[in-house]
């Protein structure tokens, strides 16, 4: 469960840093803007809910379970 929710995160990051780099690379020299950045920055988003939705679902099949914060 751990290294499917560590690659979601490596994913997430991986189309942040696309995105960056489209916003950096793009209109440069006289060429035309593409829509780079915004696919990347979609497909961040759509990970980080489908990851949300898979740890929600995970909790309600019984795969996880809370561990609480002890209070003193």
């Amino acid at each position: 469960m751990k290294i499917v929710i560590a690659f979601a995160l490596l994913a997430i990051v991986m189309a942040l840093a696309l995105a960056g780099r489209a916003m950096l690379q793009d209109g440069r020299d006289g060429q035309p803007k593409t829509n780079r950045m915004v696919k990347a920055l979609a497909l961040r988003v759509g990970l980080s809910i489908a990851l949300f939705l898979f740890i929600l679902l995970s909790y309600k099949l019984g795969w996880i379970h809370p561990t609480g914060v002890p209070l003193k």
